[in-house]
Order: structure tokens, then C-alpha cells, then sequence
């Protein structure tokens, strides 16, 4: 699976150029807490809710990068996703945390 670091992250938050998917799969409280802004939420909790349109939701073929607190739920939604014919998805790896802790500590920890 293929990874972005935080810092490459903010690199490319700070481009329109090419057009990126951005994914939270983390619960709506958590978002609520901390966020980057352009993100859209799928939590995993409710996959059942989305799961079955989520070409609806994300575009296959455009780069797709996962967030989560940590890394780990985003790793388990890129893998899906592969599984699902995307196929430029990357996992951010550190979650929101290391985004917090390495590019903008305005964003809350927790």
C-alpha cells in the first residue's frame, strides 16, 4: 500500500494542482475535536451506511489519500478500497496526530 507522510500532506493541501480526494474515516466526535479542513467523513463505524455507494461518493481513478487518527483505520479503508477498483490511494501515515504534531500544532490532539 502505498504511503504520504504528513509534511507531504501539507504540500499538497497547499495545491490545487492535480486534484486530490481526501477521506476522515474517523467517528464524527473525533472530527468534531480535530480536523483538516477539505476532508470528507466516512467513518468506518458506519460503513454499512456508505460502503455499498462509495463510487458515489470518491472517484476511482483520482488520487485518494486516508486519514485517521493514528493510521491504522486508514490502512484498513485504503486496502478496501484497492479491493474496490480505486487506484491511487494512499494511507497518511501518523494520522491527524503526527499532522498535529509536525505541521500544525493548532490542530488539537487528543
Amino acid at each position: 500500500m502505498n504511503q504520504i507522510t504528513v509534511e507531504e500532506l501539507a504540500k499538497r493541501l497547499s495545491s490545487p494542482e492535480p486534484p486530490i480526494q481526501l477521506v476522515d474515516v474517523r467517528e464524527p466526535q473525533e472530527v468534531s475535536t480535530a480536523s483538516i479542513t477539505g476532508f470528507i467523513n466516512l467513518p468506518l463505524s458506519q460503513f454499512a451506511d456508505w460502503g455499498n455507494d462509495i463510487h458515489s461518493h470518491l472517484e476511482p481513478d483520482k488520487e485518494t489519500l486516508v486519514l485517521c487518527h493514528h493510521g491504522v483505520r486508514s490502512a484498513q479503508m485504503c486496502q478496501w478500497l484497492i479491493s474496490q477498483g480505486f487506484t491511487n490511494v494512499k494511507n497518511i501515515t501518523g494520522g491527524i496526530d503526527a499532522y498535529s504534531m509536525l505541521v500544525d500544532p493548532s490542530v488539537p490532539q487528543y
